[in-house]
C-alpha cells in the first residue's frame, strides 16, 4: 500500500507491533553471539584453551546454525513463521541452561554442547525473523527495512558484552609465576589453582540462565501475538525448490559473500580482546570495555546506514564499506606490535586498535544487505532460500579458527597476521556488492 506520497509503506498497515517484537529478536540472538566473544578470552584462562581451542567456540554456535538451518526452512514452509520461532527460543533457552551443568563439570566439550545448542536455535530465530521482515512489507523496501530491524542486534550485543564483562571477566588475571606457586599450594580440593580454575567457570553460568529466563518470556509474548496469515504456506503451490534456486546467481552469491562475512566480523570480535592485549598495557576488563564501545559503533553504523539508504543502494554502499575495510584492515596489521618494523605501533598502540574497532562500522550493513539481496525475486523459494543463507554462517565457524591458527604459527605468535583473512573476506564481500548482486533468474516481483 502506498502512503500519500505515493511511496510504498515501509512496514505493512496493521502489522507494526508484530514488526517490533520480532525485531526484539534480533536483540536476543545478539547477547549469544557476542557473549562468545568474552568466553573466548575467559576460556583460554579458566580451561586453559589455546587460541586455536578458544576458537572452536564460534565453530560450535555456527555449526548449529548450519545443521539446523535447512530443518529450519522446511520446518517454517510447512508450519509457518510463528512457529519456526516459538521452536527456535525454546531451543535457545535450553541451550543457555546448558550452561549450570557445564560449569560444575569444567568440561569443555559440555559448554560446546551448550553452545551448539543454542546455535541451532538462533539458526530457527535467524531464518525466521530475517525472512519475516523482508516479508513485512513492498519488496522495494525489503534491505532497508531489514536494516532496521538489524540495528537493534547491536544493542543486544552491547548488553551481552557489557554483562560479560561485568560479572564473567574477573579482572584476576594471575602471571605464570602466580600460576606456579598456586599450584603448588594444597587444598581440601587439590590445590589452589584447581580451585582458581572452578571459581573462573562458575562466574560464567548465572548470566546465561538470566539470559534463558528472558528467552522464554519472549516465546509467551511471540505466542500471544497475531503474525499474518500469509506467513502459513504449506501447500505445495507455495513450496519451493533446490533446483529452482540454482537460476538464481544473486542468490548463490550472497551465499559466498555472507560466509566470508561471518569470517570477517566473527574473527575481528572474537579476537579484538586478544588483538589489544597484546599490542597495549590494557587489562582483561578495559579491553572488554572496548568491545563495548565496539558494539555501539555496530549500532551506530547500522542506523547511520539504514539512514543513507534513502539515497543510496544497499549493495552500492555496501560494496564502498567493503573496500574501506580492506584499507582498515592493513591498518590493523601493519599498526601492530607484530610489525614494529613499520613504525607505526611505535607512534601509539591506538592506531591499530582504533583501526580495528572502526571496521566494525562499515561492517554493520553487510549481514541484512546481503541477506536482503539474496533473498529478493525468490517468491515461493524465498524460505528455503533463505535457510541456505543461514547456513553461510559457518563462514564464521571455519575462519575464526583459522585466524587462531595463523596466530599460532612460529613465525607470527599474534593475532595481527591473522587478520588476512577479513582483508581477504572483504574483496569477497565487495564482488557480490558490484557485480554478483545483480538479479536475475525468473524474478518474482
Amino acid at each position: 500500500m502506498n502512503n500519500k506520497n505515493n511511496k510504498p509503506a515501509l512496514i505493512t498497515p496493521g502489522y507494526v507491533f508484530t514488526f517490533a517484537l520480532v525485531t526484539l529478536l534480533f536483540f536476543m540472538w545478539a547477547l549469544p553471539n557476542v557473549l562468545n566473544d568474552v568466553l573466548i578470552k575467559q576460556f583460554q584462562k579458566s580451561l586453559e584453551l589455546t587460541r586455536f581451542e578458544a576458537g572452536l567456540i564460534q565453530t560450535a554456535i555456527k555449526l548449529g546454525y548450519f545443521c539446523l538451518a535447512i530443518p529450519a526452512g522446511l520446518f517454517m514452509q510447512r508450519y509457518g513463521y510463528k512457529s519456526g520461532i516459538l521452536t527456535g527460543l525454546l531451543v535457545f533457552a535450553t541451550g543457555c541452561f546448558l550452561f549450570y551443568p557445564a560449569a560444575g563439570s569444567g568440561i569443555y566439550f559440555v559448554f560446546l554442547s551448550g553452545i551448539f545448542v543454542i546455535g541451532s536455535g538462533l539458526s530457527f530465530l535467524e531464518l525466521g525473523a530475517n525472512s519475516f521482515i523482508t516479508s513485512l512489507g513492498d519488496p522495494s523496501t525489503s534491505a532497508r527495512r531489514l536494516n532496521l530491524a538489524q540495528s537493534f542486534n547491536p544493542i543486544g550485543g552491547i548488553t551481552g558484552v557489557t554483562l560479560g564483562t561485568l560479572f564473567i571477566f574477573s579482572g584476576n588475571e594471575p602471571s605464570k609465576e602466580q600460576i606456579a606457586e598456586m599450584k603448588a599450594q594444597l587444598t581440601a580440593t587439590g590445590n589452589a589453582y584447581a580451585d582458581f580454575l572452578q571459581t573462573e567457570n562458575s562466574r560464567v553460568w548465572p548470566t546465561y540462565i538470566i539470559i534463558g529466563i528472558a528467552v522464554l518470556i519472549v516465546a509467551f509474548l511471540i505466542w500471544k501475538t497475531k503474525f499474518p496469515k500469509v506467513e502459513t504456506s504449506g501447500d505445495a503451490q507455495h513450496r519451493g525448490s533446490f533446483r529452482a534456486l540454482l537460476k538464481y546467481p544473486h542468490w548463490y552469491g550472497a551465499i559466498i559473500s555472507q560466509f566470508f562475512y561471518l569470517g570477517a566480523q566473527l574473527g575481528t570480535w572474537s579476537y579484538l580482546i586478544t588483538y589489544v592485549q597484546e599490542n597495549s598495557p590494557m587489562t582483561e576488563k578495559q579491553a572488554g570495555g572496548l568491545l563495548v564501545v565496539n558494539m555501539i559503533i555496530f549500532m551506530a553504523g547500522r542506523f547511520f546506514s539504514t539512514y543513507l539508504m534513502k539515497w543510496i543502494q544497499a549493495t552500492r554502499l555496501m560494496g564502498i564499506y567493503a573496500l574501506v575495510n580492506i584499507g582498515l584492515v592493513a591498518v590493523v596489521i601493519l599498526g601492530s606490535e607484530w610489525a614494529s618494523w613499520t613504525g607505526i605501533h611505535g607512534l601509539t598502540y591506538w592506531i591499530g586498535i582504533c583501526a580495528m574497532m572502526a571496521t566494525t562500522f562499515f561492517m554493520s550493513l553487510m549481514y541484512p544487505t546481503n541477506f536482503a539481496s539474496g533473498v529478493k525475486g525468490l517468491g515461493p523459494h524465498a524460505k528455503l532460500g533463505a535457510s541456505m543463507l543461514v547456513m553461510s554462517l559457518i563462514g564464521g565457524a571455519l575462519l575464526t579458527p583459522l585466524i587462531g591458527l595463523i596466530a599460532e604459527a612460529s613465525w607470527a605468535k599474534a593475532i595481527a597476521p591473522g587478520m588476512i583473512i577479513p582483508a581477504v573476506s572483504y574483496g569477497v564481500i565487495c564482488w557480490y556488492a558490484f557485480r554478483g548482486s545483480r538479479l536475475r533468474g525468473p524474478v518474482f516481483s
